[in-house]
């Protein structure tokens, strides 16, 4: 007698390939960055992707893990009409070197902006000096210090920012924020995603 997960329910398996290539495509994973870290081959994401297949619960669930979603959060079981709230405990983070971020805005298909939060240590930085820039083409960024002082390097131009000042620049130009003083800065930023310059 099989054991196998069943597949999802066929009206589930309609939506989820498009969503899973929208979350997919906003986390600037390719298939097989997302075969990596979900255990789920590329082909079979890309399958289902397309809907030419339905996906196991099993596997499903795993394809969740890899974009760093619940089950639920995939299958948007656990939304509420139009309304999406990450938990303090459900944030995207990362960082190196003295830097650490958090995501505090949901993975959605189609968002066209996102909201971080950024601790950087005394001489830490935002990236290398030499990295290219990280965002698509017409970007733009709006960034809030809460706590401590900056200096945003961008495009050649440094500007000392303090408690309090908000500074609005084109992400898709080379930039980098860095921490000179004896304390630890807190950064809020917005990206706003594909807005052209006027």
């Amino acid at each position: 007698m099989s054991t196998a997960a069943p597949p999802l329910d066929p009206l589930a398996s309609t939506s989820i390939g498009p969503r899973v290539h929208a979350l997919r495509d906003a986390m600037d994973l390719s298939l097989r960055d997302l075969a990596e870290r979900s255990g789920v081959s590329a082909p079979m994401l890309s399958q289902v992707e397309r809907g030419e297949t339905s996906p196991t619960l099993a596997v499903a669930a795993r394809i969740a893990a890899g974009l760093e979603l619940r089950l639920s959060q995939l299958l948007r079981l656990d939304e509420g009409g139009t309304v999406t709230v990450v938990r303090a405990d459900e944030r995207r983070a990362g960082g190196t070197g003295g830097h650490a971020y958090e995501i505090l805005t949901p993975p959605l298909p189609g968002q066209r902006s996102e909201l971080t939060r950024h601790t950087l240590a005394p001489g830490a930085r935002t990236g290398g000096a030499d990295d290219p820039p990280r965002h698509e083409a017409g970007a733009r960024e709006t960034a809030l210090l809460q706590e401590g002082t900056l200096i945003l390097d961008i495009d050649a131009e440094r500007h000392v920012l303090h408690t309090g000042d908000c500074v609005t620049f084109d992400a898709d130009l080379p930039h980098h924020f860095e921490n000179p003083g004896e304390e630890e800065a807190v950064l809020l930023a917005v990206l706003s995603a594909g807005l052209r310059r006027s």
